[in-house]
C-alpha cells in the first residue's frame, strides 16, 4: 500500500503501461496499407505484422502470475516494459516483413505481462478499501487504448512514417521503466521449490498459438480451404485438451483450472467473452464501416470514438466506488450489455445519409457500456473465490476478454463477407431490364452522363457501371447493418447470464473486488 506522491506517480506509471500495450493492437491496424507498399510485400502478408501480436498477448497472459512469481513482480514488470521498448524500437528499424512481424511478436510478449502485471501492482498501491477505486482507473487504459490507436495511427501516417508508431513507445517506455524502478517496492521471486509446468507452457502456447493464427488468418485464406488452417485447427484443438487433461492432473500447474468449478467465474468468464468480442469487433467495425462505406478519413474515424471514450473514462473511478459502497455488480453489468446492445441496435438503422449527429448517441453507448461491464464484470468473476485462487481466477478472466476479441473480429469479418455475398444476390435479383425504378435510374445516370460530353453508347456503358457501383455499396451497407445487429443481439443474449448469478446473491466484499496479485 502507498500515500501520497509516491501512490499516484505509481497509479500513472501503471494506466500509462497499460495504455501503450493495448494502443498497439489497433494503432498498426490504419497502416497497414502504407506497410504493404514501403515493404514490398502484400497486404495479406503485411497483416501478420497484427497477427503475431495478437497470438504472443493471448499466450502470455495466463502465464503472467506464474512467472511473476518465479522472476519476481517488480523484476518481471520492469524487464517486460524493457522487452516492450526495444521491440518497439526493432520493429521501426525493420528492413523487412519478417523481421517486423518477428520484433512484433516479442513486443507481443512484453506488452501482454504489461497488461496483467500492470493490474495486480495497481491493487497492492491501494489499500484494501480502495481497492474497487483501483479497479476502475484499471479499467481506463482497457477501455482508452483500443479507442485512441486508430486515430492516433492515422494521424502519425497521415503526417509523419509507419515507423513512428513504434518509435513513440521508446521515450514512454524508458520514463515507465525508470519511474518504477524509482517507485515500485522490491519483490523476491518465489522460492517454494515447485517444479516449472514446462509440458503446460508447451501446450498453452502451441494451443493458443495455433488458435489465433486460425482467427486471424481464417477469413482472409477462405478458412478450411488452405490446408495450413486444417492443420493448425487439429493441432489447436488437440493441444488444448491434452492442456486441460494435463493442468488437472498435477499439482502445480500454470494454469489452474479448477478455479472454474466455480459457477460464478464460469457465467462472468463466458460474459467477459463477450464482452471481448463487442469491444474488440465494434472498434474494428466502425472504422470499416466509416471509411469504406461513408467516406471518412482514419483521423476523423478515430475523432467521432472519442466522446464514447472520454465518457467512459469519467465514469470508471466512480463505478468502483459504487461497487465499493455495496452496489451489485450485475446491476451495472446489466446496464452495460443494455447499453452496448443498444449501440448495435441503433448503427444497425443507419444508412448512406446518416451524419456526423447520428452517430453521437450509439458511440457514446458503446464507451459507456464497456466501462459499465469491465469493472464490475471483474468484481463478479472472482467474488467467490478463494484468496490463493483469485490471481489465476482472474488471469483466466482476462485471456477470455483477449480471446472475444480475436474471435470477434474473425467471425465478424467472415460474417460480413457472407453476408455481402447473400444481399448482393438479393438486389441483383431486382436490377433488371423489366425493372421499372431500375431503368429510370438508368435513363438518369445516361442523361447525366450524356450532359457532361459522353455519346450515347459511351453513356449507357457507364450507366452499367454507376449501377454496379450502387449495387456493391448498398450491399456492403446492409452487410454492416447486419454485424451491428449480431453485436446488439449478443450482448442482448448475455443478460439473462447476469440474473443466474444473481440467484446465488454473490456478495462482493471489499477485500475480494480486486486481490493484490490479480491478473
Amino acid at each position: 500500500m502507498e500515500t501520497g506522491f509516491r501512490k499516484w506517480i505509481i497509479v500513472a506509471t501503471i494506466i500509462t503501461s497499460t495504455i501503450i500495450e493495448l494502443i498497439d493492437t489497433t494503432i498498426v491496424n490504419v497502416s497497414i496499407n502504407t506497410m504493404s507498399g514501403n515493404l514490398g510485400a502484400s497486404l495479406e502478408d503485411t497483416a501478420w505484422v497484427i497477427t503475431s501480436y495478437a497470438i504472443a498477448n493471448v499466450i502470455i497472459i495466463p502465464m503472467t502470475s506464474f512467472l511473476a512469481e518465479k522472476i519476481g513482480r517488480k523484476q518481471y514488470y520492469i524487464g517486460s516494459i524493457i522487452l516492450f521498448t526495444l521491440a518497439s524500437a526493432m520493429c521501426g528499424f525493420s528492413n523487412n516483413l519478417w523481421e517486423l512481424v518477428a520484433f512484433r511478436f516479442f513486443q507481443g510478449i512484453g506488452g501482454g505481462a504489461l497488461l496483467s502485471t500492470s493490474q495486480s501492482i495497481l491493487f497492492e498501491t491501494f489499500p484494501a478499501k480502495e481497492r474497487a477505486t483501483a479497479s476502475g482507473i484499471f479499467s481506463l487504459g482497457i477501455i482508452i487504448g483500443p479507442s485512441i490507436g486508430p486515430v492516433l495511427g492515422g494521424f502519425i501516417v497521415d503526417n509523419l512514417s509507419w515507423q513512428w508508431i513504434f518509435y513513440v513507445n521508446i521515450p514512454i517506455g524508458i520514463l515507465a521503466a525508470l519511474l518504477s524502478y524509482i517507485y515500485l517496492k522490491p519483490t523476491k521471486k518465489s522460492d517454494d521449490g515447485r517444479s516449472i509446468d514446462w509440458p503446460g507452457i508447451f501446450l498453452l502456447a502451441v494451443g493458443v498459438g495455433a488458435l489465433q493464427v486460425v482467427l486471424e488468418r481464417g477469413e482472409t485464406d477462405d478458412w478450411f480451404s488452405a490446408t495450413y488452417i486444417i492443420v493448425l485447427t487439429i493441432l489447436s484443438v488437440v493441444s488444448l485438451a491434452i492442456l486441460v487433461w494435463w493442468e488437472l492432473r498435477i499439482p502445480f500447474p500454470v494454469i489452474n483450472l479448477r478455479v472454474l468449478k466455480s459457477t460464478t467465474l464460469s457465467i462472468s468468464a463466458i460474459m467477459t467473452f463477450v464482452l471481448g468480442f463487442g469491444l474488440f469487433s465494434a472498434v474494428f467495425v466502425f472504422p470499416l464501416y466509416a471509411q469504406r462505406i461513408i467516406g471518412y478519413s482514419a483521423f476523423q474515424t478515430g475523432t467521432m470514438l472519442l466522446p464514447g471514450t472520454l465518457m467512459a473514462a469519467i465514469i470508471s473511478p466512480f463505478l468502483g466506488k459504487m461497487l465499493q459502497s455495496g452496489l451489485r455488480p450485475q446491476y451495472l453489468i446489466i446496464l452495460g450489455f443494455g447499453m452496448s446492445a443498444i449501440f448495435g441496435y441503433m448503427m444497425s438503422g443507419s444508412n448512406l445519409e446518416t451524419g456526423d449527429a447520428y452517430f453521437f448517441i450509439p458511440l457514446v453507448c458503446r464507451g459507456l457500456g464497456a466501462a459499465l461491464l469491465i469493472v464490475p464484470l471483474t468484481a463478479l468473476a472472482v467474488s467467490e473465490l478463494k484468496p490463493s485462487e483469485i490471481p489465476q481466477g482472474a488471469a483466466l478472466n482476462n485471456m477470455m476478454r483477449q480471446m472475444g476479441g480475436s474471435f470477434g473480429i474473425a467471425l465478424i469479418n467472415t460474417y460480413i463477407a457472407h453476408r455481402e455475398a447473400a444481399n448482393r444476390t438479393a438486389l441483383i435479383t431486382h436490377v433488371t431490364a423489366s425493372d421499372p425504378h431500375t431503368m429510370a435510374r438508368q435513363e438518369i445516370y445516361i442523361r447525366n452522363f450524356m450532359a457532361h460530353g459522353s455519346t450515347y453508347l459511351r453513356a449507357v456503358q457507364q450507366s452499367l457501371g454507376a449501377l454496379e457501383n450502387t449495387v456493391v455499396r448498398q450491399s456492403f451497407l446492409m452487410s454492416y447493418m447486419d454485424a451491428f445487429l449480431l453485436l446488439a443481439i449478443l450482448n442482448a443474449c448475455c443478460i439473462p447470464l447476469v440474473m443466474i448469478t444473481m440467484k446465488k446473491r454473490a456478495k462482493v466484499k471489499a477485500g475480494k473486488i480486486a486481490l493484490p496479485d490479480a491478473h
